[in-house]
């Protein structure tokens, strides 16, 4: 449980529903900012300005899946009011706070880094990015879906990177009857690969690669799909790429050559966004209640 301890959550979108719910179920106190158009009447919940003053009791802030832009501010899909987060609001905090984010700009690293308050980017977090996979890799196949005229059955499917979202994926798409290849860095993702009955490769054999494929998914955030790539993939393909921005495709020379490229980070939060608010909240909440245990003994 959380009685006692008092949260914060400062912008953000749907997702932010769930943690709030979640917070106010394990019995928190929860101070909301940035939430002026949501309808909200449960008891332990309440509305407060943005202030350094409101924020010199709580135990934990909750900021958005990308926590303040280079400037400081904050999106809040539930405020037209501007947000902005600044070295007064952090210092006020106490020493033993913690900061949530699924990832941070220097900007917000550094405040906190100044002022000694712990910063947590979720999203780096292997159980967190595991689970986020999972609707990634479903909104990944449905954008492919809408963009296609062919099924995902019998396509030459290539996923870039093996990691914990590629993996999810290409299984995925194998499961849908794809003929998946998978480019990877590691020989441990090579065996991998090879034991879950798909076609590895190195990336760096990428162009001798792709000459056949019909989908092309990356998932690795380094220009990885090359102009030189992009020259010899069939002008049919569609090219989805998951990596965070910009992304690891050169989109200007595939709008040049007609091959569609659509970039399409952060799917957990625009296809389940109750989804992955649960997955955020389930592990903030337990981070919370591990610290406060820690705390209370003395750790």
């Amino acid at each position: 449980m959380l009685t006692g301890i008092q949260v914060a959550l400062i912008g953000g979108d749907a997702r932010q529903l769930e943690v709030i719910q979640k917070c106010s179920e394990l019995d928190a106190s929860v101070v909301l900012f940035g939430f002026d158009n949501l309808q909200n009447g449960s008891s332990g919940i309440t509305k407060a300005e943005l202030t350094p003053e409101a924020l010199v009791a709580l135990d934990a802030v909750i900021l958005p899946a990308v926590g303040t832009d280079d400037q400081g501010n904050v999106d809040s899909l539930f405020s037209s009011k501007e947000l902005r987060l600044n070295h007064e609001h952090i210092a006020a905090l106490p020493k033993h706070a913690i900061v949530f984010t699924g990832m941070a700009k220097p900007y917000l690293r550094e405040l906190c880094s100044n002022e000694g308050i712990t910063l947590i980017e979720l999203f780096d977090r292997d159980d967190v990015a595991i689970y986020n996979s999972i609707p990634t890799a479903e909104g990944a196949v449905m954008m492919a879906i809408q963009n296609t005229d062919i099924t995902i059955h019998g396509s030459e499917s290539m996923v870039l990177g093996f990691g914990r979202t590629g993996a999810t994926l290409a299984r995925t798409l194998q499961g849908m009857g794809a003929k998946v290849k998978v480019g990877v860095n590691k020989p441990e993702y090579y065996a991998r690969a090879i034991e879950m009955g798909m076609n590895p490769f190195y990336t760096q054999d990428l162009i001798s690669h792709v000459s056949q494929t019909d989908l092309l998914f990356n998932t690795i955030p380094a220009m990885v799909v090359t102009a030189q790539v992009i020259a010899n993939i069939p002008h049919r393909a569609i090219i989805i790429d998951l990596a965070s921005k910009p992304g690891g495709t050169d989109f200007r020379y595939a709008e040049k050559r007609g091959v569609k490229a659509m970039l399409a980070p952060g799917l957990p939060g625009i296809v389940a966004p109750k989804t992955a608010g649960r997955i955020i909240a389930d592990t903030l909440t337990r981070i919370i209640m591990e610290d406060a245990r820690r705390r209370r003994n003395g750790e």
